[in-house]
């Protein structure tokens, strides 16, 4: 997949844009001032698979916890700033490996200037975070409401204030809970502007609701060639939202996770219990970090032949199953064994 060129921006260890994996992202929902709460959630994401993590920071003893935080985990932290620019240069000198603000609602251009210098001396980028909801009257007016291009028109507006304080260390996202009119967001602001891109969609929902809206919206962004950084945005758990987020980018075959199951919808020819053997083997791949596709498939119609391009996988018969390599069957065995046989297969792969 052909990607828009950006330029490299640089987050603690992590490059981010210029052609570089597309990084994973997550926020926690703690209390930052509560840090031994806050650095438990941080390693859970990490352990999933999160490569940066964000903390809000609505006042000066959430951006003074910032240090601790820090010294405890391994992965890039950000400060999400709003409207205070006091807590972005407590942020900085806490340590922080980046600040997400926009630079138009932090009070005048001298403040603006101060976070702006700051950041540029400790080599800290700014991520400006437009949202569909809080575009100035004056932009919604001239488009005649709240518009995929007053968006784009907001997001320059800021890139402009920090250009002129000859900063250009920069990310961009523009937020909306809408697909289409996120697509069509990110699609005007790629042609705008060399900047990394943080593609998301905000306030997408519920777990189940929200992946498939996120999947959908980001999915369709990442597949234009848009995008440097991700974050599946969920009212649930922090840690579902990596897991939404490596099955997009390895659904795009963007990047590689460990195994990727593929399994068919069963039908009237399914002999055997293939979802509760799909759902096992699923489970039990989640701990195999080897990128490999492994088939579970309900027959020989869509064994061997249709899910020939798996490492490995079974196809279910009557009581029984064929395990097939590359689409090859390799031997048959008892249903009850299927699954035990199949992992054993894969640790020799």
């Amino acid at each position: 997949m052909n990607r828009y060129s950006t330029k490299a921006v640089k987050v603690k260890n992590i490059v981010i844009g210029n052609g570089n994996p597309i990084v994973i992202q997550s926020m926690c929902n703690t209390d930052t001032k509560d840090t031994k709460s806050t650095i438990k959630q941080i390693k859970e994401l990490e352990s999933a698979g999160c490569e940066m993590v964000r903390v809000a920071v609505p006042d000066i003893k959430a951006a003074t916890s910032i240090c601790e935080i820090k010294q405890n985990i391994s992965i890039p932290i950000v400060a999400d700033i709003h409207f205070d620019y006091r807590l972005a240069v407590e942020a900085i000198k806490q340590g922080v490996d980046k600040i997400r603000i926009n630079p138009g609602n932090i009070g005048d251009k001298n403040k603006t200037r101060i976070v702006a210098e700051m950041a540029n001396k400790k080599e800290i980028p700014i991520r400006i975070g437009v949202n569909s909801g809080s575009l100035k009257k004056e932009l919604i007016d001239k488009f005649g409401g709240v518009t995929p291009e007053a968006m784009v028109e907001s997001a320059l507006e800021h890139i402009k204030i920090l250009e002129d304080y000859d900063f250009k260390n920069i990310i961009v996202s523009l937020k909306s809970s809408s697909v289409p009119f996120t697509i069509k967001a990110y699609t005007l602001l790629s042609q705008a502007v060399n900047y990394p891109l943080h593609v998301g969609i905000t306030e997408a929902g519920t777990t189940y609701s929200g992946t498939i809206k996120s999947a959908v919206g980001i999915g369709s962004v990442l597949s234009l060639g848009i995008g440097d950084t991700i974050r599946v945005s969920l009212t649930g758990e922090p840690v579902e939202e990596i897991h939404a987020a490596k099955e997009i980018l390895k659904s795009l075959e963007i990047r590689k996770f460990g195994v990727e199951i593929i399994s068919c919808p069963t039908c009237g020819r399914t002999k055997i219990e293939l979802i509760s053997i799909a759902n096992e083997v699923e489970k039990r791949c989640k701990v195999i970090d080897k990128n490999i596709k492994v088939a579970v498939m309900g027959c020989a119609v869509n064994g061997p032949g249709e899910a020939k391009e798996a490492d490995i996988g079974i196809a279910g018969g009557d009581g029984e199953g064929l395990i097939f390599k590359k689409g090859k069957i390799f031997k048959k065995v008892p249903e009850k064994d299927i699954i035990n046989a199949l992992m054993k297969e894969i640790e020799t792969l």
